[in-house]
């Protein structure tokens, strides 16, 4: 199977706002990185429903369109888990060129933050855009879920967990948080 280069195009989206949040969190180094992601996921970002088999074969297809800006990426999988391996050189690329960090920074150097609230959080993603969503969640994993209405500056949705005098989050791309029945 060829894919077309937009169902590349965001599979190497979703990868470098990975690295990029990675990179936030934990400062940059240059090293190999190693994404995890589950079959059904990257079947979704590619809008794909392939076997496991069609997901290497595509994922070779993959790790050559890449290469020009994120050097010799490869892949493992275990089972329905794969394993996307980053170089150095590609990891320094998305360090030197995305300049777009404004919104995640600022939001997770608010999380981070000692006694940080929802009206916090709530402050930084208002400050990028007046289409804010937040709503309540139900069940004990999460709290809130927020993210702007109209994907800008960011489509991911936030699930924020208050605990004690911290909170945490997870984002998830859209799809992935709808198939995850969170709401149920």
């Amino acid at each position: 199977m060829q894919l077309q280069q937009p169902k590349f195009q965001a599979l190497e989206k979703n990868m470098v706002d990975i690295i990029v949040e990675q990179q936030i969190k934990l400062g940059y180094r240059s090293e190999t990185i190693r994404l995890y992601y589950p079959a059904e996921s990257i079947n979704r970002i590619l809008g794909t429903k392939l076997s496991t088999a069609g997901l290497q074969t595509v994922l070779d297809q993959f790790c050559k369109y890449v290469e020009p800006r994120l050097g010799g990426v490869g892949h493992t999988h275990k089972d329905s888990r794969f394993c996307i391996l980053v170089p150095p050189g590609g990891v320094d690329f998305v360090f030197r060129e995305v300049q777009d960090r404004d919104f995640l920074t600022e939001f997770i150097d608010k999380i981070r933050q000692h006694d940080c609230s929802l009206e916090d959080l709530l402050g930084v993603f208002r400050h990028y855009s007046s289409k804010v969503v937040c709503e309540e969640m139900p069940g004990e994993e999460f709290d809130y879920l927020v993210y702007f209405e109209d994907g800008k500056p960011d489509a991911y949705r936030y699930c924020i967990k208050f605990e004690g005098c911290h909170a945490t989050y997870h984002r998830f791309t859209k799809e992935d948080y709808a198939d995850f029945e969170f709401d149920k």
